[in-house]
């Protein structure tokens, strides 16, 4: 099999509501939507989590004609420089690339040999993959710890859901404190509750907060300041686990934080190396899940890894409910009892569907991408953290 053509498609995948976090409202996001050619016929797909990469990706299609897709590490050595020079130079966007390609690869790899993506990795151990639902305060949604209640109850009654997790990032410690109050009386003993602050709160308010929610059964916190080792001084105040998007397991092994790392396999290089990473982590005892917000491609290839992946027990986080769309044929994926069942046909077992592709890049072309950074209140400015 050889390469003849890569078609990059860079995408909006807008929110029904914007959601605030600590950088401002979050509308959605913008992402690169991969088909990688061949002359077998087969089309392997890949999705970039982000846009910034285009022009990498664009490069690395015009070298990678004529190559066999399956030799994945033969094709590394034509896009990417030394590993460990790429990663010195703190530029990582050749890797984030490099990695959406990547996860083509593996879908050929399944098409070529019909088999789903979750045997070529050893077999599925389940087939039932949990993620949480999310809450958060949202532009024109809730904005209260009753409505945010009342939302994951509506959830909990429609959808058999019991695990949750959100962002409470309007820059109140009190507010957010009487959320996880409001939301473990109403939710029960049961329920799991995770919140993901993005970093917003300073060592002494972070202090605060910790101390005034640990009663209430809260399942991670994910950033809940800027760094490591500004987590390192709360673990000396609150056994509650951290979770972190920054991969780097070695500081985590030092500091013994955060507890679990969370990110894209894309950002991590590829499914190849996303799996030596997830090994890593097991072996020095760093929890590891996804987030979501993804087109439905990278959503498929995280639903394979953790179908064949024992190690892997937690929920991934899910913006799936609040998506208004995706690019795979009947999507976006929705989680019924906490947990979506893997795709079955060969590779990742999804397929593009063309009209929405179409739609979600001429929402590309006529916007641009995403801007995850706007604040109403500071038009033309950056906020700056952390926010108390």
């Amino acid at each position: 099999m050889k390469i003849t053509a890569l078609k990059a498609t860079p995408i909006n995948i807008p929110l029904e509501r914007p959601l605030w976090w600590s950088a401002g409202q979050f509308p959605g996001t913008s992402k690169i939507i991969i088909e990688l050619e061949t002359d077998q016929g087969l089309v392997g797909l890949g999705e970039s989590p982000s846009t910034d990469v285009l022009h990498h990706i664009s490069a690395m299609g015009e070298r990678l004609v004529g190559h066999d897709p399956l030799d994945i590490a033969s094709c590394e050595s034509v896009c990417l420089p030394p590993w460990q020079v790429v990663q010195n130079t703190d530029d990582s966007s050749a890797v984030k690339a490099f990695g959406a390609i990547e996860i083509a690869m593996w879908d050929l790899r399944g098409k070529a040999s019909g088999e789903p993506l979750y045997r070529l990795l050893g077999g599925a151990v389940r087939k039932h993959i949990p993620f949480t639902e999310y809450f958060g305060f949202r532009a024109g949604g809730e904005t209260s710890p009753r409505e945010i209640t009342d939302y994951c109850l509506a959830m909990r009654d429609a959808h058999g859901s019991t695990m949750f997790e959100g962002k409470l990032i309007l820059g109140d410690p009190i507010l957010e404190i009487e959320t996880v109050k409001a939301l473990r009386e109403a939710l029960g003993p049961k329920a799991m509750i995770r919140l993901d602050s993005n970093m917003q709160w300073s060592v002494a308010t972070a202090i605060q907060v910790l101390r005034e929610i640990e009663p209430y059964n809260i399942r991670n916190y994910e950033d809940p300041v800027a760094t490591f080792e500004e987590m390192a001084v709360l673990r000396r105040h609150s056994s509650i686990p951290f979770s972190t998007h920054v991969p780097d397991v070695r500081k985590a092994v030092h500091l013994g934080v955060p507890d679990t790392i969370v990110t894209n396999f894309a950002v991590l290089g590829g499914i190849t190396r996303a799996v030596r990473f997830i090994g890593a982590c097991q072996a020095m005892n760093v929890g590891y899940w996804c987030y979501s917000g993804d087109a439905g491609v990278a959503t498929a290839a995280y639903l394979h890894v953790k179908a064949a992946t024992p190690w892997i027990t937690e929920p991934s986080q899910s913006l799936f409910r609040w998506q208004i769309g995706d690019v795979i044929e009947g999507g976006p994926f929705r989680q019924t009892n906490n947990v979506v069942a893997v795709p079955e046909g060969p590779g990742l077992g999804v397929t593009l569907d063309r009209n929405a592709l179409n739609k979600w890049h001429r929402h590309y072309a006529d916007n641009g991408p995403l801007d995850h950074f706007y604040d109403p209140a500071l038009p033309g400015r950056f906020r700056r953290l952390p926010l108390a």
